[in-house]
């Protein structure tokens, strides 16, 4: 079951009834305030008294005939005192019997002017039969009216008023004979109010209902009046509830007929069962939850009392313990008698070095200003030993913010502190080793500068040597000498080539490593162009589209770095496209989900067996031979190490005879090209 409480601590079902009150209260309120408004509309004055003949309320209408902005405290101050004993004589029949004639008296203005009008009282009366009050309908008379007021006959007048009231109000005579009925009344049977009069009750009501009312209805012929409420079926076929009334006619001291109203108290009805069922809801859940709090309460006590690392004790606004538990026993050794109104800084130990510990009272003291402190250091057991703990002072206070003491949880960390303790020499190792492995690495970095260098200078002068002496040889023999001499000649100064181009791969890759990248904007869409007109001039008879994206985005990076592993990718595009006659190579670019830009460099070429390119970034590994096409393996190497080196990663699409297209991320630098790297400057780095 829910048991939702609300922020101030009011139950929900509670809050809706307020909620439906309140639309009830407003809804009546609305009904009123229209009432009041017909009234003062109304051509006639209206006026209600109550028993002890006090002015309630009267129209505007009647205020006007009358000259004043307020209603009189009393009748007989609208009437000369020759008229005030038949104006109680009236008001005493209608109160008592329930009837009374049409008066005909003189009503006096404030400035002494009288004028006649005609009076016609119907009265009010509660549950019990008691007189609650009288409504007076003021006319004017025919004879002598006033010009400006329009005539209206008391019928008229009267049936304007009912049929503007939501109550249905009918009357029969004492043969049960519809004399009148209201529009609401009416409408209820699909009459109009017309079609109402000279109706027997037996026709109008619905026969299942006639067993029900005839006996009531036969006690109010009776003179006794009928109040009780039932169940109706309404036009659309919903029931609704209604407070039905059978008040008896009394004319000369018998009865002559019957006044039916009935209120429709639906919405009443429904409020009332949403209450009680509330209300059932309300106590159910008091139970549950008067039953939660004891079990919680309990649970609570046994937590308390069993926890093993913690614990929790009490202490006033002075530091003075107030509440020992049985984990404070447990965990600090003392007795409940031993240590109640003692000072917690007794559980202090003397040298405590905490690494935040500070004075025991300016810790109670910034307990109660922040709600709540931490400490950490050394606490004592009642046997002398000291463990390390971690200490939580939290200020309890009321609803009105009243300090009602402070709240300690004690954890014992001693364990932790010791691996704390073993951890920071660990660290500590960690950092000697770390440094000595630097420096190791900083020797092995001189010993690879040297190698680099030995590889740049004395590999490279024999391989010149082989070079040189090869051409020498080529020249002096000519085309007249052997051709297997000359042939192995050739193959002589490929290799020699070659092994040239690999040591120079090699170097390049190596210093990669070890180059610092010069960081900036980089405009794509120039740097592309540079190279791609580099291209064109290296291969002027070739055939190439170049499918460009116009919208190439800023990067940041080393611009003569993403210089050269774009043109080792674009390089490739051209070799390996050489067996089509057209070739297609396209760049472009799209968002990556996890930052940067990724970019694509596509063709129509040969392409390759991707499930056996295992090694296809890995220096001199090739995925096509030598023969077919030229090339020592180093391109995609190097580009993949400047493409890490700028933070991104590098990787193939492909399949055999099918093209292939390798895509590359970089970061993204967010600039505009205008206010990056010169175009100017790129188009040189990219040649």
């Amino acid at each position: 079951m829910d048991t939702s409480i609300c922020p101030d601590g009011m139950d929900t079902s509670a809050l809706e009834f307020e909620r439906l009150l309140a639309l009830r209260t407003r809804e009546l309120q609305t009904a009123l305030d229209s009432a009041r408004s017909l009234s003062d509309q109304a051509t006639c004055g209206l006026l209600t008294f109550d028993a002890a003949q006090h002015c309630v309320h009267l129209n505007r209408t009647l205020l006007d005939w009358l000259g004043r902005t307020e209603a009189p405290q009393h009748l007989h101050e609208l009437v000369a005192p020759q008229a005030r004993d038949a104006l109680t004589a009236h008001v005493e029949s209608l109160r008592q019997s329930g009837h009374c004639e049409p008066l005909e008296l003189e009503l006096l203005r404030p400035d002494g002017r009288a004028f006649r009008v005609r009076l016609a009282s119907t009265p009010v009366f509660d549950a019990e039969g008691h007189f609650l009050h009288g409504n007076m309908a003021v006319t004017l008379p025919g004879e002598g009216a006033s010009a400006d007021l329009p005539p209206s006959t008391p019928d008229s007048l009267l049936r304007s008023i009912t049929n503007r009231i939501p109550a249905r109000l009918a009357y029969y005579d004492k043969n049960l004979i519809c004399r009148f009925a209201n529009q609401a009344h009416a409408s209820r049977y699909g009459k109009t109010p017309e079609q109402m009069v000279g109706s027997p009750l037996s026709e109008v009501v619905r026969t299942e209902v006639l067993p029900e009312i005839m006996p009531r209805v036969a006690q109010a012929l009776s003179g006794q009046t009928q109040t009780f409420e039932a169940e109706r079926v309404v036009a659309d076929g919903s029931r609704n509830f209604f407070e039905i009334h059978y008040i008896p006619d009394f004319q000369n001291g018998s009865v002559e007929g019957i006044f039916i109203e009935l209120h429709d108290i639906t919405e009443r009805r429904r409020t009332e069962e949403f209450v009680l069922h509330a209300n059932h809801d309300l106590e159910e859940r008091v139970r549950d939850r008067s039953a939660e709090l004891f079990a919680s309460e309990q649970r609570y006590r046994l937590m308390v009392d069993a926890i093993q690392d913690y614990c929790i004790y009490f202490v006033d606004e002075n530091g003075g313990i107030t509440e020992w538990t049985e984990s404070a026993q447990r965990l600090h050794g003392h007795t409940r008698s031993q240590i109640m109104g003692r000072s917690y800084e007794a559980l202090l130990a003397p040298d405590n070095a905490g690494e935040d510990e500070v004075d025991p009272g300016q810790v109670l003291r910034l307990a109660k200003a922040h709600g709540q402190w931490e400490t950490r250091g050394w606490r004592l057991r009642e046997d002398g030993s000291r463990f390390w703990a971690h200490t939580v002072l939290t200020a309890l206070r009321n609803e009105v913010g009243e300090l009602q003491g402070l709240s300690s949880i004690t954890r014992d960390m001693t364990a932790a502190k010791s691996l704390e303790d073993v951890m920071n020499d660990l660290n500590r190792e960690l950092e000697k080793r770390v440094a000595e492995r630097t420096q190791q690495l900083v020797a092995a970095n001189k010993d690879l500068d040297v190698f680099s260098h030995m590889v740049s200078h004395d590999l490279r002068a024999p391989l010149r040597h082989i070079a040189s002496f090869v051409s020498l040889l080529q020249e002096q023999m000519g085309d007249s000498g052997n051709t297997l001499a000359l042939q192995y000649q050739n193959s002589i100064a490929k290799a020699s080539k070659r092994m040239s181009l690999m040591i120079e791969g090699l170097l390049e890759y190596a210093r990669l490593g070890r180059v610092a990248i010069e960081s900036q904007p980089v405009p794509m869409a120039p740097l592309l162009h540079g190279v791609i007109a580099h291209l064109k001039q290296e291969n002027p008879d070739r055939r190439i589209e170049w499918v460009i994206e116009n919208d190439l985005p800023v990067v940041r990076g080393d611009a003569m770095l993403l210089a050269q592993a774009l043109g080792n990718l674009l390089g490739n595009s051209v070799k390996y496209t050489r067996p089509r006659e057209v070739a297609r190579i396209e760049v472009g670019w799209k968002v990556n989900p996890v930052g940067g830009r990724t970019f694509y460099v596509s063709d129509n070429g040969v392409g390759f067996d991707l499930e056996k390119a295992h090694n296809l970034f890995v220096m001199f590994q090739r995925q096509h031979h030598s023969m077919d096409f030229e090339g020592t393996g180093t391109g995609l190497a190097l580009s993949q190490r400047i493409i890490e080196r700028h933070g991104g990663r590098i990787w193939s699409e492909t399949a055999p005879g099918q093209g292939c297209t390798f895509y590359f991320t970089l970061p993204f630098d967010g600039m505009e090209p205008e206010m990056a790297f010169p175009e100017s400057s790129l188009a040189e780095l990219s040649v």
